[in-house]
């Protein structure tokens, strides 16, 4: 599958931008989306959707996987190729030395400064990812420096991003479909989840663009205590994590055409808006070595969404994964995500319209 990169840039409405970034050609040799789906399906556009991505770090003292993490994603790589697109939130730079390590509001050991080897883009290619979202608290976490790297690093490895002052959105072509992406947090240098205005002023000006947008967002409380989706304004360590409820209608009422959130580091329910897909939370999908695995932080789901030529919401297959060895994401057989999403949508959106059957599907 070839995608035509087209980097789109409002420099009038949004000055903060920077001018675009020359890119190669974007190739991705992927299997036939439609393999394992129903007769009619090849017709639909595919989305698969994970949570957090950290493959190790090297700083402040190394802490990387077996085998220096070349087999990190073998449990789970066959299904992540399996779509038109492959998204994933990606915490943290590469770069393989130096960097200036962020200075944190809360200096107590729940903050973390990542620095991951710039040779670990490579998995995530070959893995089938196709987009990575950096607005995080992560992103900046080798300051300037680490940035710029990442930016490089995804160039090389023909992995497109969004989601920062530098690059808010980025379109390419995907099987002739024009899609958008952009990506949002609380977190300073990238796009604001908590000025809903700017939000709906920048999905208008993408999707006026694009033919189909996706929305990414690293929002609301983390931890085990923070499944539920409260309807409100959320607080972590002294910071505004947003509305995430509010946002994520906000877009769409804007244009967006799917919702993937990320951020508190265990599953959230999803929800069907105006025929549109949103899902809240998905969870630690590869968080090697320094993120708590333990309960529900340690289990997530991975969303294939299929939708029609309108952007609306066909099916979502869901497979469930678990961490093992300290990061390394497996299926996990006891459908462990699936129960959790189930539940958590029943209870936090009583009023969508989708449907959780017994095989692992949303309908």
């Amino acid at each position: 599958m070839k995608f035509f990169l087209l980097i789109l840039f409002p420099l009038l409405l949004f000055a903060s931008c920077k001018l675009e970034k020359p890119r190669n050609s974007i190739t991705h040799n992927k299997p036939d989306s439609s393999s394992t789906t129903e007769p009619g399906d090849e017709s639909l556009f595919t989305i698969i959707a994970v949570g957090d991505i950290m493959m190790g770090t090297t700083y402040p003292s190394k802490d990387l996987p077996p085998n220096d993490g070349e087999t990190l994603l073998d449990g789970v790589s066959e299904i992540l190729g399996n779509a038109d697109l492959t998204i994933g939130n990606l915490e943290g730079p590469f770069l393989d030395a130096g960097g200036t390590p962020k200075k944190c509001r809360d200096s107590s050991s729940r903050c973390y400064s990542f620095r991951v080897p710039e040779r670990y883009a490579e998995y995530l290619s070959d893995a089938g990812f196709d987009f990575l979202n950096l607005a995080n608290n992560h992103a900046g976490d080798m300051g300037e420096e680490g940035r710029d790297k990442t930016y490089d690093v995804l160039d090389e490895n023909e992995i497109l991003y969004a989601g920062t002052n530098d690059y808010p959105y980025v379109i390419a072509d995907v099987r002739g479909i024009k899609v958008g992406i952009t990506g949002f947090s609380p977190n300073r240098l990238t796009n604001d989840i908590n000025d809903l205005d700017y939000a709906a002023e920048l999905v208008s000006e993408i999707k006026s663009k694009c033919d189909f947008l996706i929305v990414t967002f690293h929002g609301g409380a983390e931890g085990a205590g923070a499944q539920r989706v409260p309807r409100r304004e959320e607080m972590f360590l002294g910071e505004n994590r947003g509305d995430v409820y509010e946002f994520a209608h906000t877009v769409i009422d804007a244009g967006a055409d799917a919702v993937f959130g990320h951020g508190p580091h265990v599953t959230r329910g999803v929800e069907i808006y105006k025929k549109k897909f949103i899902a809240y939370s998905l969870g630690n999908f590869c968080t090697y070595g320094k993120f708590s695995l333990s309960g529900p932080q340690g289990v997530a789901p991975i969303i294939k969404l299929f939708v029609d030529g309108n952007g609306n919401f066909k099916k979502a297959e869901v497979t469930s994964i678990k961490q093992v060895r300290r990061g390394f994401p497996v299926i996990d057989e006891n459908g462990t995500a699936y129960s959790v999403l189930k539940r958590l949508s029943a209870q936090d959106f009583p009023e969508s319209p989708a449907e959780f059957t017994e095989n692992g599907l949303i309908r």
